[in-house]
């Protein structure tokens, strides 16, 4: 099988060398996990909603326990996001961040979408299909829990899973390590106003500041933070190669094990609502498939019409279709509480972006030869 990560240019590109990773510098398959994935998602649905019907009363206590009186946010999934994300968080250089202006383009065309058109255009897609659409499905006040929902998943952009989707698309690692670090930054200060401004907008509901602000320093904040100090320790201890070659990779199962742990719980705290509005889930899933190809559309063909490498272009539509729905789904519960409707619309788009994604990897692939710019 050939590499899904491009080898990263020598002293021609000094930007990407100067941010390179394990996954830059040697070639490698796609893991067993990463083969499956779609596979791994369903049967983490499946186990949740198992769990969830038949040990009600073990989830609903795990459901009660929270991070702080008064903070609406579950402490199991909290500390589950932290295992998953924090290595993940662990492979950002944010001093790579100084060499962006080498290559611009591709960055700016993915913030554009992800803070400018993408939450935006959720709001739009999702108040529309609600309120007018499906309006003879779903009553008023399901559609404004369903708007919610959808405006939260959108809010956020993808972080994790960014690096998968690189990785599917022979994407330029060092890039999308920049994208990433610049997407927390920002994420760090307008998730919060963004997801109050749009929701108290688009539906009747009221979402308190406090809990968004408790949202982003639990699920955001933290692992950021833990996943920068202990980069800076570990290099500092083994050196830089050290720390790419051989302990970056013993963190994969964490987050691996973290990921379909925390599934599992969404799911299970998701279980009745999933029985029960099955045909809710299918009109949610809607928009938000929409939402996905479009945004993936607008950033892959400004791309492609301002001639940025399709090692950048495909990833760069990645990132800005996909959503960071492990904060998506947590800021929902500490909002509305696990059995609301936006808790379910977040969950609902865990369950699109897969096999949603993993299709837009496979298009941006198939149509590689429409970047032959790049060496003509």
């Amino acid at each position: 099988m050939r590499s899904l990560f491009r080898r990263t240019p020598t002293v021609a590109n000094g930007f990407a060398q100067s941010v390179a990773s394990p996954a830059i510098k040697s070639e490698r398959r796609l893991s067993f996990f990463e083969r499956f994935l779609s596979i791994w998602v369903v049967l983490c649905m499946i186990a949740g909603v198992l769990v969830g019907r038949l040990l009600p009363l073990a989830v609903q206590n795990i459901r009660s326990i929270e991070f702080g009186r008064g903070s609406q946010i579950n402490l199991p999934i909290a500390v589950l996001i932290w295992l998953m994300i924090t290595p993940m968080m662990m492979k950002v250089d944010f001093g790579a961040i100084r060499n962006v202006g080498k290559r611009p383009t591709g960055l700016l065309v993915t913030l554009f979408v992800n803070w400018l058109l993408k939450p935006f255009s959720m709001a739009f897609l999702a108040w529309l299909f609600f309120r007018f659409v499906f309006s003879a499905f779903v009553a008023p006040a399901e559609a404004d829990q369903y708007i919610a929902g959808c405006i939260i998943l959108a809010a956020a952009p993808c972080t994790a899973m960014v690096f998968v989707w690189s990785h599917l698309t022979e994407g330029d690692a060092a890039y999308t390590l920049v994208q990433v670090s610049v997407n927390d930054l920002i994420m760090l200060v307008l998730f919060a106003p963004i997801v109050q401004f749009l929701v108290t907008g688009a539906s009747s509901l009221t979402v308190p500041f406090r809990v968004l602000v408790y949202s982003v320093f639990v699920f955001i904040v933290i692992p950021l933070s833990a996943g920068t100090a202990l980069r800076t320790w570990l290099i500092h201890k083994h050196g830089k190669s050290g720390f790419e070659t051989a302990l970056l990779p013993k963190f994969a199962p964490v987050t691996i094990a973290a990921l379909l742990a925390t599934l599992v719980l969404i799911f299970a705290f998701q279980s009745d609502n999933i029985l029960n509005r099955s045909f809710h889930v299918l009109l949610i899933a809607v928009p938000i498939t929409i939402q996905v190809y479009l945004n993936s559309s607008v950033v892959y063909g400004l791309m492609w019409f301002l001639k940025v490498e399709h090692s950048v272009a495909a990833p760069g539509a990645l990132i800005g279709a996909s959503n960071f729905f492990e904060l998506a789904v947590a800021t929902a519960i500490a909002l509305f509480g696990p059995e609301s409707g936006a808790a379910l619309a977040t969950v609902v788009g865990v369950l699109v972006e897969v096999p949603v994604m993993l299709s837009v990897c496979s298009v941006c692939n198939r149509t590689r030869h429409w970047f032959r710019f790049e060496t003509g």
